[in-house]
């Protein structure tokens, strides 16, 4: 066997970052969810794991940060192919009903059933994530929306209790089954929340679009979810607030165990075009990095993750950003094992 050389070029038929790990070497295992059926405005994340997959052939493996991640082994599992289908028979019934602003009475069979797709999501994402955590290994979640990761989190929360949730994102996802979809994408963490007694606390960061019965459910979680609001931090910054302070606050709040909840949109929106709902302001690159990095020195433990909302776009940038954001996310969990 031709020795793997970590600098040079991959080759179409590697895997993820073009290394060749198998499931047995692999420290980080990677899952795929090509599913997106309650996306409300632009589409295309059930897109994201397969174009992250192109595009992650083209990362450097040496990272300043964390040295040779790709060491240690990371693998993508094969996609279950009953996600795909279940995405697509569940978004032909989305369609109509967010062209009439949402789910109605009437629409009672088909909600059954775009439901019962979320649920189909949650137990063979869950079941996955358990068979990882229990061979001892890092589970990433490669998405698909931002609806995928639930069964993951609570997998890990079982065996993780008192777990925190680092969420970078540019919205709250604490609405109340949004447009009447049990498994909205827009409603993740207010499914947490409510059905997850594992985890102890929700760290959120680059909040910028939110609406007021989210804004009442922070305020009234007792301390359970913590909102660094987008527009909060550029105050505290443009009044000479250094952003390490501010990750230090953020790290400070989190439990010992960390899953960190990545939705794309979290970044400068220049970063992620193509991404279903796109908002002014939100991370650089390099703030990014340095948040997780913080986190990763704080000796906190990151059990798992998820990077949702990575939509191809026109071109290819997404993916490209897509596929250097779950190297880093590969890289800092690592670092704290």
């Amino acid at each position: 066997m031709t020795p793997f050389d970590p600098n040079a070029a991959a080759t179409a038929d590697s895997g993820i970052f073009g290394l060749r790990h198998s499931q047995s070497d692999a420290v980080i295992h990677l899952i795929p969810v090509p599913f997106a059926a309650t996306v409300s405005y632009g589409g295309g994340a059930e897109l994201g794991p397969d174009a992250i997959l192109a595009a992650s052939r083209q990362v450097d493996l040496f990272d300043l940060q964390n040295g040779r991640p790709y060491e240690r082994g990371i693998c993508m599992l094969p996609p279950d192919p009953r996600l795909r289908t279940a995405s697509d028979a569940a978004r032909a019934l989305v369609v109509p009903m967010l062209a009439r602003g949402g789910a109605t009475a009437a629409d009672a069979a088909e909600l059954a059933a775009i439901d019962a797709a979320g649920a189909l999501v949650n137990d063979i994402v869950g079941a996955q994530t358990r068979r990882v955590l229990a061979a001892g290994r890092v589970p990433g979640i490669v998405g698909g929306d931002h609806s995928v990761p639930f069964g993951a989190i609570a997998a890990a929360a079982t065996a993780h209790p008192g777990l925190g949730i680092l969420h970078l994102d540019a919205h709250a996802d604490l609405r109340v089954a949004y447009e009447g979809f049990r498994w909205s994408h827009a409603s993740i963490m207010d499914n947490v929340l409510r059905e997850v007694d594992g985890v102890a606390r929700l760290v959120q960061v680059g909040i910028r679009d939110f609406c007021e019965d989210e804004h009442r459910a922070i305020v009234r979680s007792e301390g359970r979810v913590i909102t660094h609001f987008d527009l909060e931090w550029g105050r505290r910054r443009a009044l000479g607030e250094p952003f390490d302070a501010l990750c230090h606050e953020v790290v400070a709040a989190l439990p010992q165990q960390v899953w960190v909840s990545f939705d794309i949109d979290g970044l400068d929106p220049a970063l992620c075009p193509g991404t279903g709902t796109p908002v002014p302001g939100g991370l650089q690159f390099g703030e990014m990095c340095h948040l997780l990095d913080v986190l990763a020195q704080s000796g906190r433990r990151i059990v798992g993750f998820d990077l949702v909302e990575v939509a191809p776009g026109v071109g290819e940038w997404d993916a490209n950003v897509g596929a250097r954001v779950l190297y880093k996310l590969c890289g800092f969990a690592l670092r704290t094992r």
